[in-house]
């Protein structure tokens, strides 16, 4: 039996509103055969009483730095990463439907290669900021599904350091795409769940009229149910407080008893709709246990366009839809493509946006702000058992430079070291604040 011993280290309790948001006595981490086996202050006395002989087994002191569990990307776009700089992929307008069109332009010249060498790049930098979980989008409106057929290969290589969900995602309509040869876009959506994509993808505000958009929500749940996989939806990403689509998937969804495995995405036309309908929405919400994940430095970036002043932030209902208990993750979503120039797979600068957007900053909030990119995102990508800091579960868990969860969002903190299934991914040197001693002595 593999063991290891992690010693003196703060937990991230993950508790929704908890007053103690990070274990106040110093914790130890027993981990065997890649599992955590054991949580709990003064592990090693308490193992050799049990008369555990423990000389063996390799011991790593945190020094009382801040262990949570990996974090979550729920939305981004691997197989889009790089591509800001294509000849012709320049969006001068900064719209999100000028980047489908720029998109459209430019990918008939995508091969496998190239999309796998790209995503790997953004990979890299989304595990050196703590990210194990990813759920990325692959554009299936293309007859050749060169995106879809790269990201599932790069699944299945890339397995043991990182978990990636793949959505067969039609980025130009279910409806309103036809392929050179007739293809809709329903149909390669639907040609990508046989493939091994795990989420039916759609964007109903994209298709050309509402009744098109209304009819994608349909085909989205009938899909998922045929084949028993999840649903992430680019639902209402726009200014419009008339795009209704998030009530129509979460009502669809409801009806067919797979809520809680449903994601709509964006939904920025929250931000605009009134509060009487988002008052009634709410209890449908509530009643589907639908997920909902937000990009906020994309949508902050693209949204908002049309408006002068005042001018809208973009973003959906961050803080109104946590308090009402509905599940929110967040996602980087681009990274140096044509509807957004950054991102660099840091989440903590994303949460950091999301708690400024969505005015989230009462230190209770702060207190519990991990959880976004941590259980909130596990759940959003419905990973059960399989995540977590439990006894039995993969031990899988970063430590950050800090040594509280406050201390954690107030630096916007970087990841030390990435543990998975017991295995360190990678270790960071540690704060250079030490370096700084002689020169400005604390006070």
């Amino acid at each position: 039996m593999s063991t290891q011993l992690f010693t003196n280290a703060h937990i991230a309790t993950g508790m929704p509103h908890s007053t103690a948001a990070t274990t106040a006595v110093p914790q130890d981490i027993l981990v065997e055969d890649g599992r955590f086996a054991e949580i709990g202050p003064d592990l090693p006395a308490r193992l050799e009483a049990q008369g555990r002989d423990m000389s063996s087994a390799p011991v790593t002191d945190l020094g009382g730095r801040l262990v949570c569990p990996p974090f979550c990307d729920t939305h981004l776009h691997l197989d889009y990463a790089y591509t800001a700089r294509k000849p012709g992929a320049t969006n001068s307008s900064g719209t999100l439907f000028e980047g489908i069109q720029r998109w459209s332009e430019t990918k008939s010249d995508l091969s496998i290669e190239d999309v796998k060498s790209r995503a790997r790049t953004a990979i890299r930098h989304e595990l050196l900021h703590g990210v194990q979980f990813i759920r990325s989008h692959a554009d299936v409106t293309d007859p050749n599904l060169t995106s879809l057929r790269a990201l599932l290969e790069l699944r299945e290589e890339l397995k043991d350091v990182v978990t990636i969900q793949i959505v067969s995602f039609p980025q130009e309509g279910m409806y309103s795409y036809a392929g050179p040869h007739g293809e809709a876009g329903a149909d390669l959506v639907e040609e990508g769940l046989r493939m091994g994509a795990d989420c039916v993808g759609g964007i109903p505000h994209f298709e050309q009229c509402r009744e098109l958009g209304e009819r994608s929500m349909h085909t989205v749940v009938k899909l998922a149910t045929r084949y028993g996989r999840l649903i992430d939806v680019h639902c209402d990403e726009t200014d419009d407080p008339n795009s209704r689509y998030v009530e129509l998937l979460s009502s669809l969804a409801y009806r067919a008893g797979i809520g809680v495995r449903t994601t709509a995405s964006h939904t920025c036309s929250l931000g605009s709709a009134d509060n009487a309908y988002f008052f009634h929405l709410t209890e449908l919400l509530q009643a589907a246990h639908v997920n909902f994940a937000c990009a906020p430095t994309e949508n902050l970036y693209l949204q908002g366009r049309q408006d002068t002043f005042p001018k809208r932030r973009g973003i959906t209902r961050v803080k109104e839809l946590t308090e009402a208990g509905i599940n929110v993750s967040l996602g980087q979503d681009s990274m140096q493509d044509p509807w957004y120039p950054l991102g660099n797979g840091n989440m903590m600068i994303i949460l950091d946006y999301v708690l400024h957007l969505a005015q989230m900053m009462s230190f209770e909030e702060i207190d519990d702000a991990l959880k976004f990119l941590t259980v909130d995102g596990a759940t959003t990508m419905n990973l059960g058992d399989s995540y977590g800091l439990e006894p039995g579960r993969p031990a899988d868990f970063l430590v950050l430079d800090a040594s509280s969860v406050f201390d954690a969002v107030y630096e916007r903190c970087a990841v030390l070291r990435s543990v998975r299934e017991g295995r360190t991914l990678f270790t960071r040197r540690e704060t250079i604040d030490s370096a700084f001693d002689d020169l400005i002595p604390e006070a």
